[in-house]
C-alpha cells in the first residue's frame, strides 16, 4: 500500500507541473496579446491623432442625447422614444463632417417621408375594415420594401442615398406595425421624428464646431499626395535601374520608396471621400459646387500611371537583367525621362496643395516629351543591330517602351490639373517662388 502511495505522488507532482506550465504559457500569450492590442492603439493614435479627436467628439454626443433618459422633465416628454436619438447617434457620427451630414440628412428625410407615408397607409387601411385591414398593411409594407429595395442596386442610388433607403423601409414597416396594435400614430411618428432630427442635429453640430475633419480636404491631400509618390519614384527610378551590376544586384540596395503602391487601391477611398464632400458647406477655398468629379479624373489618371510603375518596379526585382554595356545606350534619354516626369509629377502635385496654376510643371513635361523624340531617334538608328542575343535587348526596350507611356501618362495628368486650375481660378506665381508659398486652406 505504502509503494502504491508512493509511486502515485509523482505521477500527481508531473501532472500539476505540466498543468502549472500550460497556466503560465496561457498567461503570457493573453499579455503579449493585452500589450500588442495597446501598441496598435497607440500607433492608430500617432499615425492620425484625428481619430482620437473623433472618438471623444462621439462620446461627448452620446453623453448629449442620453440626457433625454438621465434628466426627467424630458424623459416626462418623450418617454421610450428618446432612445431614438440615442441610436441616431450611434449609427449617423462619422468621421468627417460630410459623412456625418450625408447620414443625417438621409436619415432626417427618410424618417419624414417614411412616417408620412405610413400614416397615410394607416389611413387608407382604416378604411376597409378591421378584418381586411392587416392584409392592406402588409401589402403596403411588401410593395414599399420591394420597390425600394430595387432602387438600391442603382449605382447613383446606392452612392448617396443607400443609407436613407434602408431607414426608409425599416421605418415605414415599423410605423405601419406598431398602428396597427397602435392607435396612437400621429404621436408616435412625431416622437420618432423629433428624436431622430435632435440626435442628427447633435452630430451634425458637434461635427462641425469642434475640430471639423473636412472629406473634400481630405480628398484634396489624398489626390496631391498621390502624385507626390509616383514623382518620387520616377525620381530614383533611373539611377536605381541602370546602376545594377551585372549579377543583377544593386550598388545602393533596391529599397526604392514603395510608397506608390498606395496609389494603385486608392479609387474607392478617393470616391467615398467625393461621396461625402459633394454633402458638406462651403469651408475655406471649397465651394459647395467644388469640381469633384475633377478630382476623381485627376485620380483615375494617376492610377493608370501608377500602373505603368508597377511595371518599371517589376523589372528593377526581375530575376533575369541585361548587360550593362545594352542599358548604358539608353541610359541618359531614359533617365532624363524618368526625372523631368517624377519632377513634373512633384510640381503638379505642388500646385494643388497651394491652389496655384502649374507652370513649371510644363517645363519638365517639355523636357520629358524632348527626351522622348531623342530616344525615338536612337531606337530607329538600329541601335542594338549589333546585339547578337535580342533576348537581352527585350528587357530594356520593355524600360523604355514603358518609360514612354509615364511620360504620356503624365501630360494627360498635367492637362487634366490645368483643367482644375481654371475651374477653381487657381492663383499664377512664378514658378521660382512656387515652392515658398504655402496657404493656408
Amino acid at each position: 500500500m505504502d509503494l502504491e502511495c508512493g509511486s502515485q505522488e509523482p505521477v500527481k507532482q508531473g501532472l500539476l507541473a505540466r498543468g502549472w506550465l500550460k497556466i503560465k504559457a496561457l498567461s503570457n500569450n493573453v499579455k503579449a496579446e493585452v500589450f500588442e492590442f495597446f501598441r496598435t492603439l497607440r500607433k492608430l493614435g500617432q499615425d492620425d491623432p484625428r481619430r482620437v479627436v473623433h472618438s471623444l467628439k462621439a462620446g461627448l454626443a452620446l453623453t448629449l442625447v442620453s440626457l433625454f433618459y438621465y434628466y426627467q422633465p424630458l424623459y416626462d416628454s418623450f418617454g421610450v422614444s428618446a432612445m431614438w436619438a440615442v441610436i441616431t447617434v450611434v449609427v449617423v457620427f462619422e468621421f468627417s463632417v460630410g459623412a456625418t451630414l450625408g447620414k443625417g440628412v438621409n436619415r432626417g428625410l427618410a424618417t419624414l417621408l417614411a412616417g408620412a407615408l405610413a400614416i397615410g397607409a394607416h389611413q387608407l387601411a382604416n378604411l376597409t375594415g378591421r378584418i381586411c385591414e392587416p392584409v392592406v398593411l402588409g401589402f403596403f409594407v411588401f410593395l414599399q420594401a420591394a420597390i425600394s429595395t430595387f432602387a438600391r442596386f442603382c449605382p447613383k442610388i446606392k452612392a448617396r442615398y443607400d443609407y436613407g433607403l434602408l431607414v426608409f423601409i425599416l421605418t415605414f414597416s415599423l410605423i405601419s406595425i406598431s398602428g396597427f396594435r397602435d392607435d396612437e400614430i400621429l404621436e408616435l411618428v412625431h416622437k420618432r421624428l423629433l428624436t431622430v432630427l435632435i440626435g442628427g442635429s447633435t452630430c451634425v453640430i458637434i461635427s462641425v464646431l469642434l475640430f471639423p475633419v473636412w472629406a473634400g480636404q481630405d480628398l484634396h491631400n489624398l489626390i496631391a499626395s498621390n502624385m507626390e509618390k509616383l514623382g518620387i519614384f520616377l525620381e530614383g527610378f533611373g539611377d536605381e535601374y541602370f546602376k545594377m551590376s551585372e549579377d543583377g544586384e544593386s550598388k545602393e540596395g533596391i529599397s526604392l520608396l514603395q510608397g506608390y503602391k498606395s496609389v494603385l487601391n486608392s479609387k474607392n477611398n478617393e470616391e467615398a471621400l467625393a461621396n461625402f464632400a459633394r454633402w458638406e458647406p462651403r469651408h475655406g477655398r471649397f465651394q459647395f459646387r467644388h469640381p469633384w468629379k475633377q478630382y476623381l479624373k485627376i485620380g483615375a489618371l494617376t492610377r493608370q500611371c501608377a500602373y505603368r510603375i508597377e511595371s518599371l518596379n517589376g523589372h528593377l526585382h526581375a530575376d533575369i537583367q541585361a548587360k550593362p554595356e545594352i542599358r548604358s545606350k539608353i541610359q541618359s534619354t531614359c533617365t532624363e525621362m524618368s526625372m523631368e516626369s517624377g519632377e513634373a509629377l512633384k510640381e503638379l502635385s505642388m500646385a494643388i496643395k497651394t491652389m496655384v496654376k502649374p507652370f513649371a510643371a510644363d517645363i519638365h513635361i517639355e523636357h520629358s516629351k524632348s527626351a522622348v523624340k531623342n530616344l525615338n531617334s536612337l531606337l530607329k538608328s538600329g541601335l542594338w543591330d549589333d546585339e547578337p542575343n535580342l533576348l537581352e535587348v527585350v528587357p530594356v526596350a520593355t524600360v523604355a517602351s514603358l518609360l514612354i507611356d509615364v511620360v504620356s501618362c503624365t501630360a494627360n495628368i498635367a492637362e487634366s490639373v490645368h483643367e482644375l486650375a481654371t475651374m477653381l481660378n487657381f492663383e499664377t506665381v512664378e514658378p521660382t517662388v512656387l515652392r515658398e508659398t504655402e496657404p493656408e486652406i
